[in-house]
C-alpha cells in the first residue's frame, strides 16, 4: 500500500482535520484479505502475485458528515506489469455533529468494509486470468 491521500474536514472552529494513518488502511486490508482467504497467502514479502492498494478518503459536510474512500489497486505477477487494474469507491454517512476525529471511525470503518467486498469479489471473478487462481 504504497499511498493513501486525505482529503477534508471543514475548516471550522473547534473541529480538528480529518485523520486516518495509511498503517489503519494497511492493517484493514491485510486483515480483510487473510480473512477472506482469495489468497493462500498475505504478507509485505514479494511473492507469485502482487496486490497494490491505493486509497483516498475524503470527507465533506451536507448536512451529515460524508466519507468517500476510493481504491485504486492492480493486481499482476511480482516485477512484471500489471495484469488488471481495479476501481473501487464508496460512501457512507456519519454524523451530523464531528466533535473529534473518534467519530470518524465507524463511517471510515463502513467504507473500508463495502470497497473491500467489491475490491475482493471483482477479483475472485477474474481468478481464471491469474494463472492457477489467486494465491
Amino acid at each position: 500500500m504504497p499511498f493513501l491521500a486525505l482529503e477534508g474536514a471543514d475548516h471550522r472552529r473547534g473541529i480538528t482535520l480529518l485523520e486516518w494513518p495509511s498503517d489503519d488502511l494497511r492493517s484493514a486490508v491485510t486483515d480483510y484479505i487473510q480473512s477472506r482467504q482469495t489468497f493462500t497467502s498475505v504478507s509485505g514479502r514479494p511473492a507469485d502475485l502482487t496486490l497494490t492498494v491505493k486509497g483516498w478518503l475524503t470527507m465533506r459536510s451536507r448536512g451529515n458528515y460524508h466519507y468517500t474512500l476510493r481504491l485504486e489497486s492492480t493486481l499482476g505477477p511480482s516485477e512484471k506489469p500489471p495484469i488488471k487494474s481495479y476501481l473501487v469507491e464508496k460512501e457512507t454517512v456519519g454524523a451530523t455533529v464531528r466533535w473529534i476525529t473518534a467519530s470518524d471511525q465507524n463511517p471510515i470503518a463502513e467504507a473500508v468494509q463495502a470497497a473491500l467486498d467489491d475490491l475482493l469479489t471483482q477479483i475472485e471473478a477474474d481468478h481464471l486470468m491469474y494463472g492457477k487462481g489467486p494465491s
